[in-house]
């Protein structure tokens, strides 16, 4: 949770001083859009019974049998508690994805974009990998979301980048960051956010 405004912060810095607090307010949304769809489908999506090894069913849909019995893919850890885990992993990856979006969206495209990206590419990314998808059942291991999470966000971004264009002005003058401390404390809050990551999902997916 930690790592979203360390996120927001780390964007922040390195854009122009008029946008820091739409980067920054892009991490703060993306924790709130991710949360409110991983609660109501996102979860069930991502860890549901499986279909096909695609995607997760509707069995979770609304948190329902979600309490604090054991998780069925962590032991000894209460249901509530994975799904709450889980829920920051997908809410940082779509922080990690503003970065494309610096100077250069709409707040409104912003919303839309983010509960179709976590719906169609990081739900079902998810399940592939952590929860017993084709991907999983092929052996493969996640090292605390390097495929979910980087490779995810990261291609994603590359993408939209691509589709929508460069900032207006680009090329015509300096556009230099306006706050590199404010960036390095953003580093600084990631990379100790990471530790909080890196040793408990290594620990779940048997790494």
């Amino acid at each position: 949770m930690l790592m979203s405004p360390g996120v927001g912060f780390f964007y922040g810095g390195l854009v122009r001083s008029k946008t820091v607090i739409s980067m920054i307010g892009l991490s703060f949304l993306a924790f709130a859009l991710a949360s409110i769809q991983w609660v109501l489908f996102g979860y069930s999506l991502a860890f549901g019974s499986d279909v096909s090894g695609f995607v997760g069913g509707l069995n979770f849909f609304g948190l329902n049998g979600v309490g604090l019995s054991e998780a069925p893919l962590a032991n000894n850890i209460p249901h509530l508690i994975y799904m709450a885990f889980q829920l920051v992993f997908a809410a940082v990856t779509l922080a990690i994805l503003t970065s494309c979006f610096a100077e250069r969206v709409k707040l409104s495209s912003f919303i839309v974009l983010g509960l179709l990206w976590t719906t169609l590419v990081y739900d079902p990314l998810a399940h592939w990998v952590w929860a017993g998808g084709w991907s999983a059942q092929m052996g493969a291991l996640d090292f605390a979301g390097g495929t979910v999470v980087h490779i995810s966000s990261g291609f994603s971004a590359l993408a939209i980048a691509l589709v929508i264009g460069k900032r207006m002005g680009f090329g015509s003058y300096v556009m230099a960051p306006h706050n590199v401390p404010m960036s390095m404390i953003g580093a600084a809050m990631l990379w100790f956010g990471w530790f909080g990551v890196t040793t408990p999902a290594n620990e779940l997916a048997g790494i």
